[in-house]
């Protein structure tokens, strides 16, 4: 029996409902889970992490199936989904909280990953700087049950329409040909 091709990978872009809501639409993407990492505080309540004092971002921790969509694909879509410019901050979402990150699992995503911010530096896609982070993947801790499937179950609630929303309608716009059928 082959090995288990599948990929871990944990994001940070601002709030995880938008990268959740985002990434479970997104073709060879499985199980994705809105969490916390980065930080110093074991298993924090979302109370805890929207205070900032944990050290922690909001992230999404899923798995990829590499023969379906790359590690590649996935930060396509990432640093079209948020502003990696912006240090702590995504739209009026401010705090370390919120920060652009991403945590690698392998040599191989952190080589990607700089290679993909080299790339868009060299474009000039951006005019301010990429303060995107690109550390080590050390602890992921799951965010509570009613964090989980948030857009799906509250897409009309304002946060989601005027937010949320807009992100997934760039997604089936800009990448329809990579998402789920």
């Amino acid at each position: 029996m082959p090995d288990d091709p599948r990929e871990l990978v944990t994001l940070g872009g601002g709030c995880y409902w938008c990268l959740e809501a985002v990434y479970e639409l997104l073709e060879g993407v499985e199980s994705v889970t809105s969490g916390a990492s980065g930080g110093h505080v074991v298993d924090p309540t979302y109370e805890a992490l929207c205070s900032g004092q944990t050290g922690h971002a909001e992230v999404v921790q899923f798995q990829i199936d590499p023969t379906v969509t790359t590690f590649r694909d996935v930060l396509e879509v990432f640093f079209s989904m948020h502003d990696p410019t912006t240090l702590n901050r995504q739209g009026g979402d401010i705090g370390t909280q919120y920060r652009s990150a991403i945590f690698y699992h392998t040599p191989e995503h952190k080589e990607t990953a700089e290679a993909v911010i080299t790339g868009l530096v060299a474009e000039g896609v951006w005019t301010d700087p990429i303060v995107t982070e690109v550390v080590p993947f050390e602890a992921f801790y799951p965010a509570e049950d009613y964090h989980q499937g948030y857009y799906r179950a509250n897409g009309g609630q304002p946060y989601c329409s005027v937010i949320i929303s807009p992100k997934v309608a760039k997604l089936r716009a800009k990448f329809a040909h990579k998402l789920k059928a």
